[in-house]
């Protein structure tokens, strides 16, 4: 598809029992996760702000799941903060474990259904200090705590997410030096690779071992790559390297042992000789380039790929005015919608986020929230994208 112009089709119905939610991350939104290792890349000035106490989900979460149920969801993508969970090396917070049930329940209380992810880029302190991703201990390290979360809390997860977007802290955290652990060693992010790798497919053994109906697999920031000149072999070699390396690698490595196909979507990539070139005729705040159609060219190739169910476990803008985020939404869905017509087995969609929340290296001036936060009173504000967003969830379709 050349351009992105919105397809006729975009009025169609969604199916039933289409999964429609609202993600965030523990991290993000929790606050005051004091013995992560991002707590301490904040305080060595790595980033725009200290995250603090962020939106204080931790103690706010009834607040929260209040807005979910207002907002018509029938899922909710959060995670756990493994810091909390063994704040010591082999010693697990059966406080904190306790509070993660008590969130986990009020969801199920709500028929939402809980979409839980185990690691979403942040290690406990003393993992990072002893070990890393690196060593070869990590990988029976992990592995005991992913099997802790299935024996306490798998009675209330309906769909686990073992690891989100492992492309990223690899690159940024073992290659670039942009995130913990701040190496800048192929080697050691080779080593990271293999190791995340053997401890998701220890996790999904043992999820499969002790409660097979759990859906396993992992997030995937998935991107859409086209060459700018399609008569140039460096753009299309360029094509090739960044769908092979950025979107398959990993995947590639455990596609025997998941359930369904987790997407990320947010970027679309022009490649040439020169870089990536896109024409940016509209962006986020962040300057990313808003470009609805790249959701429906990655569903193809995944649906081409892999014979999987396919959720979108995030998509999102960061968008402080709320200008563009209605349309954004629609214009998304419209094109998930034309890939379901012709195939694609997607069954649920959610948007990131549910609330504005600390946003990594950006710190707190992103604004991806379908609620805007004030970060002074804390006070939740539902946009007016958070009612388009809901009567779109009311309709089961756009």
């Amino acid at each position: 598809m050349e351009n992105n112009k919105k397809p006729a089709s975009s009025a169609g119905k969604f199916p039933d029992n289409f999964l429609w939610g609202a993600a965030t991350s523990s991290y993000q939104t929790e606050g005051n996760n004091s013995n992560s290792d991002w707590w301490e890349w904040e305080q060595k000035g790595k980033t725009k702000n200290k995250s603090g106490i962020a939106c204080d989900y931790w103690n706010r979460w009834r607040e929260d799941h209040e807005l979910l149920s207002e907002l018509g969801v029938n899922s909710f993508r959060l995670s756990l903060e493994w810091s909390r969970i063994e704040p010591e090396e082999g010693v697990f917070s059966f406080t904190a474990i306790d509070r993660y049930r008590k969130m986990l329940e009020d969801l199920k209380k709500r028929n939402i259904k809980t979409v839980v992810t185990f690691w979403h880029w942040t290690s406990p302190l003393w993992f990072q200090k002893k070990y890393g991703w690196h060593r070869k201990k990590s990988v029976e390290i992990f592995t005991r705590y992913g099997e802790k979360v299935i024996d306490e809390l798998g009675d209330y997860i309906d769909i686990a997410v073992i690891l989100n977007e492992p492309a990223m802290p690899l690159v940024f955290g073992f290659l670039l030096g942009k995130y913990p652990p701040e190496k800048r060693n192929p080697f050691f992010c080779c080593k990271a690779f293999h190791n995340l790798v053997k401890a998701y497919k220890n996790i999904y053994a043992y999820i499969k071992e002790k409660n097979k109906r759990i859906p396993t697999g992992i997030t995937t920031l998935y991107n859409y790559f086209e060459p700018k000149y399609r008569w140039c072999l460096m753009s299309r070699f360029l094509v090739w390297a960044g769908k092979k390396f950025w979107n398959e690698s990993f995947f590639h490595k455990i596609k025997d042992s998941v359930d369904y196909f987790g997407l990320d979507y947010y970027f679309h990539d022009r490649m040439s000789i020169l870089g990536i070139q896109n024409e940016n005729k509209k962006v986020t705040d962040v300057n990313w380039e808003i470009y609805p159609v790249g959701i429906y060219e990655v569903l193809r190739e995944i649906k081409e790929k892999y014979s999987l169910p396919i959720y979108i476990m995030e998509n999102g803008l960061a968008d402080a005015e709320d200008k563009n985020r209605t349309e954004f939404i629609k214009d998304h869905l419209a094109f998930v919608s034309k890939a379901i017509g012709e195939g694609a087995d997607v069954r649920g969609y959610f948007y990131w986020s549910l609330t504005d929340n600390f946003e990594w290296l950006y710190g707190y001036a992103p604004r991806f929230g379908l609620v805007e936060i004030d970060y002074e009173t804390l006070e939740r504000k539902p946009r007016q994208s958070f009612y388009a967003y809901k009567k779109i969830i009311k309709n089961n379709g756009l």
